[in-house]
C-alpha cells in the first residue's frame, strides 16, 4: 500500500511540473486556469530559484520508508528528472536556470493570452 502511495506522489509531483511549465498554454484557451496556475508557476519557480524542497519530496520519501525501500536525498528533479534530462548532478546554477526557464516560458504564454484575449475583445 505504502509503495502504491509513494509511486502516486511521485506521479503527482511529475504532473505537477508539467503544469507549472506548460499550463500557460491551457490559459491561453482557458483564461481562468491562470488563478490556479499563475501561483502554481510561482511556486515552482520559486522552489528552483531559492534552493527549496518541494513538500512532495519528503511526502515520498516518507511513503517509500514504510514500505521498505530506500529513500533519497535532494528533491524531485535531482531524483527523477535530471537523470533523464541532465547525465551530471544538478547544480544551483542549473536550478537557476530552469526557474528562469520556467519564468520565461510562462511569461510568453501569458502575453499569448493576453493577446488572445484583448484581440477576441475587440
Amino acid at each position: 500500500m505504502y509503495n502504491l502511495l509513494a509511486d502516486i506522489t511521485v506521479a503527482a509531483h511529475f504532473l505537477f511540473i508539467v503544469f507549472v511549465v506548460g499550463g500557460g498554454l491551457l490559459v491561453i484557451r482557458w483564461p481562468l486556469i491562470a488563478f490556479v496556475h499563475l501561483p502554481a508557476a510561482i511556486w515552482g519557480a520559486a522552489i528552483e530559484l531559492f534552493g527549496w524542497i518541494c513538500p512532495l519530496t519528503p511526502m515520498e520519501n516518507y511513503f517509500l520508508n514504510l514500505a521498505g525501500k530506500s529513500t533519497y536525498s535532494g528533491d524531485f528533479i535531482v531524483r527523477h528528472l535530471l537523470p533523464v534530462i541532465y547525465p551530471e548532478n544538478l547544480t544551483i546554477n542549473i536550478q537557476h536556470i530552469l526557474g528562469a526557464v520556467v519564468i520565461l516560458i510562462n511569461i510568453i504564454f501569458y502575453v499569448l493570452a493576453l493577446y488572445k484575449h484583448k484581440r477576441k475583445a475587440r
